[in-house]
């Protein structure tokens, strides 16, 4: 679960905020702050993975505060949210490692679509894995391929079951285990596996006994 502070100054918008965070899975709000004071002694106290950060803030601009909050939790990322329109603010917090830019008003479809990208972008630096791939670092900025062709025979209504097929796995799967699931050869769902391998979707495992060892899919973070 990801623990998130509120900072903003008005109280009923930090309350809506709070809500539609609360409604966005593996998300979980555990603390809100009014003041800049209030924010540093929130994130000594309850460790938070992001903050979602106003800037006008009536004790010190969020911009400013940001580095503070690092101080307290070195870890933490940040997702502003401000009615700041200025174009020098929003280089600024670009330049202080936001993980987004969210300006005020904006509906809970908004910020749930930026809370969902956190989640399977940033987080999924985070698993064991120890070195990245270009698709693991194009997903944090936003440069997933999506105009790749399907390899040929292979059709996007059988890609979303191949997705699912793992999405509902207790664990890993092969392709052979994918095959009997939705009824096709096992050629043709290792074709499948290996295309959304290659997207950076999945994680290869190999299982090793008698012979070559089999190749087992499992989606990232899972």
């Amino acid at each position: 679960m990801i623990k998130v502070l509120i900072v903003d100054d008005d109280f009923m918008v930090a309350k809506v905020h709070a809500g539609f965070i609360q409604r966005t899975p593996g998300f979980d709000v555990v603390g809100v702050a009014h003041t800049g004071a209030q924010a540093i002694a929130e994130t000594g106290r309850l460790m938070p993975d992001l903050v979602l950060l106003d800037i006008h803030l009536p004790d010190i601009n969020g911009l400013d505060l940001m580095q503070k909050l690092r101080t307290a939790a070195p870890e933490l990322d940040v997702l502003v949210i401000s009615a700041a329109r200025e174009v020098d603010t929003v280089r600024k917090a670009l330049r202080g490692g936001i993980v987004h830019y969210l300006i005020k008003p904006f509906s809970q479809t908004d910020l749930q679509e930026r809370l969902e990208h956190y989640r399977n972008a940033y987080l999924s630096l985070a698993s064991s894995k120890e070195v990245a791939e270009q698709s693991d670092v194009n997903r944090v900025f936003g440069m997933e391929r999506t105009d790749r062709p399907l390899p040929k025979g292979c059709s996007v209504e059988t890609l979303k079951l191949v997705e699912a097929a793992l999405q509902e796995a207790a664990g890993d799967l092969s392709a052979a285990e994918v095959a009997v699931q939705l009824g096709t050869s096992r050629v043709s769902a290792r074709r499948y596996l290996e295309y959304l391998y290659d997207e950076g979707a999945l994680e290869v495992r190999l299982k090793y006994g008698a012979g070559r060892p089999e190749r087992r899919y499992v989606l990232k973070g899972a």
